[in-house]
């Protein structure tokens, strides 16, 4: 019995032929068509034996029940009790349904309950704080999953864009590149969707960051002209970007392992998965509600143009150079080449301290004795080219 559930489940995946199933089950073709027409026809019921077992027990789960929660698994083979649950009560309001636990074991009688392995305890990491998400589109994540060779041998790159405060999926694209040409026309279309939220969230790899000063990249820049805070988290630390990091968890069990034959195939299934983690499946983290029952657009729309970067009358403006410099007082001071036509501000701090800042993003601050420019929030300190006669 456990052999044919697992075999139905593996050809709702889709993820198998019968020749495939074939063999991985060690039974005839005609055998896998027999067993895959008894369940079309009567539901989990039609895979099991005649059981010898008394016909009724007291506490025993109805049998409609169990096989409606058995259907419900198969068809969503990456849910857990809790949210297979939370599914069925939406679906079936006037049902009576187990404990999660009871449907826990139900689901582990018939084989579809992979046991975890045990995690070694370890101490919390620090977490350094960042803008508060207690609202849609506070704050939003951005990562590359990790990339992989789909059946045709093209490498495919998932960009991935999640809401924090409701989890909702905006967008899972895959690129052939991690490079900032590919992945600002499909950020663009999320800003024209949904509109722009107040910070974004990613590492520190490319196209998001840059060793530059700022840790600013050309992508990273054009938020900040947008009005979006880009936050950064501490390299070696995806946790700091954890509900993210889940929802890649699951994004590759679903559809990743294994891929699929081409690129647009593989985006199929990531439109599929897209439609599921926002509109079917139940997060504990929200009440057990969906990402969509809980996200709104935002308030901020996508500007026709993007807008000048304008600072008040009391700091000094300069323009940044083709080759990253800034003249300041008769001589020159290498910024960085990616703010290169920009214009960025310096506000005097203390006397021979000036802090220099690109819009609201605060670059480092600038010592005229020693030519030193210190960056932002206590990092480790970056010595610039000597300053140098215009």
């Amino acid at each position: 019995m456990d052999q044919k559930v697992k075999m139905i489940g593996d050809y709702l995946s889709r993820e198998y032929s019968i020749t495939e199933l074939s063999r991985l089950y060690e039974v005839s073709r005609k055998t896998i068509y027999k067993w895959i027409e008894r369940y079309k026809v009567e539901g989990p019921s039609g895979l099991e034996e005649r059981s010898r077992a008394p016909g009724s027990h007291s506490n025993a789960v109805p049998l409609e029940i169990a096989r409606n929660i058995v259907a419900t698994k198969l068809s969503h083979q990456k849910w857990g009790p809790k949210k297979l649950l939370a599914w069925l009560e939406k679906q079936y309001p006037g049902e009576r349904w187990p404990a999660a636990s009871t449907a826990g074991e139900i689901l582990k009688r018939q084989g579809l309950v992979k046991p975890r392995r045990k995690k070694k305890r370890r101490t919390p990491p620090y977490i350094m704080p960042f803008h508060e998400c207690q609202c849609p589109n506070a704050v939003w994540s951005a990562d590359f999953k990790g990339q992989f060779r789909t059946g045709d041998g093209k490498l495919c790159y998932p960009l991935t864009i999640t809401d924090n405060n409701s989890r909702y999926l905006l967008l899972c694209q895959g690129l052939s590149r991690p490079t900032f040409e590919e992945a600002r026309p499909w950020f663009e279309w999320v800003f024209r969707e949904y509109g722009l939220p107040e910070a974004i969230r990613t590492d520190n790899g490319a196209p998001f960051a840059s060793v530059g000063l700022g840790g600013l990249s050309r992508l990273s820049i054009w938020f900040i002209k947008l009005g979006i805070r880009p936050e950064r988290i501490e390299p070696g630390h995806p946790e700091q970007n954890g509900r993210h990091e889940r929802m890649h968890r699951s994004l590759k069990e679903a559809v990743v392992n294994p891929p699929q034959g081409n690129m647009e195939e593989q985006q199929g299934a990531f439109d599929e998965f897209m439609h599921e983690y926002d509109f079917q499946r139940p997060h504990e983290a929200l009440g057990q509600r969906t990402p969509a029952s809980v996200y709104h657009t935002s308030l901020s729309p996508y500007p026709v143009r993007v807008p000048e970067i304008k600072y008040d009358q009391d700091v000094i403006v300069r323009q940044v150079r083709h080759n990253g410099e800034i003249r300041w007082k008769g001589k020159l001071v290498y910024i960085t080449e990616a703010l290169a036509g920009e214009p960025v501000a310096l506000s005097q701090m203390g006397e021979h301290l000036w802090e220099i800042r690109f819009n609201f993003h605060q670059l480092g601050v600038l010592n005229e004795l020693t030519g030193e420019i210190t960056s932002s929030a206590g990092q480790q300190r970056r010595k610039v080219l000597p300053m140098c006669p215009v």
